[in-house]
């Protein structure tokens, strides 16, 4: 009988998820042609690069021909890059026609108690105060935004009145390891901030992804600026419950116009990327580290482990909470354009991303944590 109330918990587990957790798993992409047309505004947009000269001019070159008709002004915080990232960041605007309306800034030394990006964009904050701007976008160096992205952006600002709106561009899918993973990741944070609790003022959630954030300047200021939450590795979570806590209105919804440049070869790449900071997400508690690990086992693993058991009422139970998971999965595996067959991967997948949990914890107790362009930013 013990067993019996063992294997019905994944079931339960998924039927809660399917039907109470926000729906998350229901997607539906942003885009500009479902919004009226934005009214003319000026954004500035804040670039901040370290490294970035593979893939800057084609971020740069998105930007600058947007199909908008307000104004657009793009600055480039050049982060003490050695590959020539300013320069090719500076050839970009040239081509495009946008020298006018791009500014490129050197960085000043990275003070005690900011990460790197955040220090960055308080540097573009304050170089953008005399640009009157209605709007700043903070976006990452290697994000190739769509046509009308910033049209996009704005309109769904202006209506429904939100002081931050955000975006999970598209990410990479173009080798076996990403096709695999990728998909999964995506999932996994839309499970844990359900794009619709984090829009509804009722509900205390809150998180952004930090390759697209629209964000009104004096939802900024209001909460004390970047400043504020210099020091957070996961900086656009941060972001986001700070000017929901102040009384801000956010979104965050996915996307498939924006795209990220950047690919991971291996599945050690995408398990460096998440071990980056997973452990910061569990607020550096070795409590729920192991409740983590804990429900990650009956979510995932119990239902395949039950198939093992060779005992027909248990392999039923397992069946149907693998049923559920990829019914639920299903969705984002056919946004990245996969087959649906890959929805029937989340219990190995799983396993993954527990050791990449895991070998954050470590990481961050030997001091190293958050790692990122040569920089320790979790220790």
């Amino acid at each position: 009988m013990s067993l019996y109330g063992i294997a019905v918990i994944p079931v339960l587990i998924w039927i809660y998820l399917l039907i109470g957790r926000g729906r998350f798993w229901r997607l539906a992409p942003q885009r500009a042609d479902g919004l009226a047309a934005a009214a003319a505004r000026r954004v500035v947009v804040l670039i901040p690069a370290r490294n970035e000269a593979a893939v800057i001019a084609t971020t740069v070159a998105s930007l600058a021909r947007q199909s908008f008709n307000g104004v657009i002004h793009l600055i480039v915080i050049d982060d003490d890059s050695t590959d020539g990232t300013a320069e090719a960041a500076l050839a970009a605007a040239r081509a495009a026609g946008a020298q006018t309306r791009f500014t490129l800034l050197r960085g000043a030394a990275l003070p005690g108690g900011w990460t790197g990006k955040l220090w960055a964009l308080s540097q573009g904050v304050a170089a953008a105060a005399e640009l009157d701007a209605d709007y700043f976008l903070f976006t990452d160096a290697d994000t190739c935004h769509g046509a009308t992205s910033v049209a996009s952006l704005v309109a769904d600002a202006q209506a429904h009145d939100r002081d931050l709106v955000s975006r999970m561009v598209k990410l990479s899918t173009a080798t076996a390891a990403e096709r695999l993973l990728i998909p999964a990741f995506v999932f996994f944070f839309f499970k844990l901030y359900p794009p619709a609790w984090i829009a509804a003022p009722e509900h205390k959630l809150a998180a952004a992804a930090g390759g697209c954030i629209l964000i009104r300047p004096d939802a900024l200021a209001r909460i004390g600026g970047v400043q504020a939450i210099r020091s957070h590795i996961i900086d656009d979570c941060a972001l986001a419950r700070a000017v929901k806590g102040s009384g801000g209105r956010i979104s965050l919804e996915l996307t498939g116009d924006t795209r990220s440049l950047r690919s991971y070869a291996s599945a050690r790449e995408i398990g460096a990327m998440v071990s980056r900071t997973a452990f910061a997400q569990l607020r550096h508690s070795y409590l729920l580290l192991a409740a983590t690990l804990v429900g990650l086992f009956l979510t995932y693993l119990l239902p395949a482990g039950l198939l093992l058991t060779g005992y027909p009422p248990l392999v039923y139970w397992g069946l149907g909470a693998l049923l559920l998971m990829s019914i639920c999965y299903l969705p984002m595996v056919r946004f990245y354009g996969l087959s649906p067959l890959w929805s029937l991967c989340l219990p190995a997948i799983a396993l993954f991303y527990a050791g990449a949990v895991i070998h954050s914890a470590v990481q961050y107790a030997r001091g190293s944590g958050g790692k990122w362009k040569g920089r320790v930013q979790d220790a």
